[in-house]
């Protein structure tokens, strides 16, 4: 399979996949740095929440329904639907930049505050929790921003700029990789609705004393 199947067809693609890839990671640090600076009451608070959580999980288990594949895939596909109308729309271009770092920041906040209140434990269980769905929805994600960026840049090289070039080609493009990361995001809504439920459930009482 060539790389262009799909996820990366050009060399723009995959040059605006690793700069959408390291605004990721910077949100993933910064996020990490946001856990880290709460302050002593939030932390408290947080932390009461989240051993009523991790105690609530560990004997009773996750509630039937709250993560059903269709729910959970339905929120993958409006934000994919979100990325791709920013691209379309042209003038959602930074906002494609500013999802990508979000979605950093929402990873390395969850996994920063689990290592914080439970240190290696804590690690270990966010790898349960996190790392199943998000490893197959965040390439999902960051090859759809891209392909949009490219198509949004092409609509401004081509149509804004020179009033003419094709336009099939770059549709096509993104319409192929949107395809591709529905796929993905389907296998991650798998993953989250059916794969993380009983780990988290299994991996809570590693956490809850006693």
């Amino acid at each position: 399979m060539r790389a262009g199947v799909g996820l990366g067809r050009t060399k723009e693609e995959r040059l605006l996949f690793a700069a959408a890839a390291f605004l990721c990671a910077a949100g993933i640090v910064c996020g990490a740095l946001l856990a880290g600076s709460l302050g002593e009451e939030q932390r408290n608070l947080l932390a009461a929440d989240l051993s009523r959580f991790l105690l609530k999980l560990s004997t009773e288990g996750v509630p039937q329904g709250a993560s059903s594949f269709w729910t959970v895939y339905w929120l993958h596909g409006r934000w994919l639907l979100l990325i791709v109308l920013l691209g379309v729309s042209v003038i959602g271009l930074p906002l494609l930049a500013a999802l990508d770092f979000l979605k950093g920041v929402l990873v390395g906040f969850a996994v920063a505050t689990l290592a914080i209140q439970h240190g290696g434990r804590g690690v270990a269980f966010s790898l349960v929790a996190v790392a199943p769905s998000n490893l197959l929805a965040l390439p999902a994600y960051l090859a759809a921003s891209a392909a949009a960026a490219a198509f949004a840049l092409h609509l401004v090289r081509f149509r804004l700029m020179r009033r003419q070039g094709p336009l099939l080609p770059a549709a096509a493009s993104l319409s192929g990789t949107a395809a591709a990361a529905a796929l993905l995001l389907a296998a991650a809504a798998a993953a989250e609705a059916w794969l993380s439920p009983p780990l988290m459930a299994w991996a809570a009482q590693w956490l809850v004393p006693g």
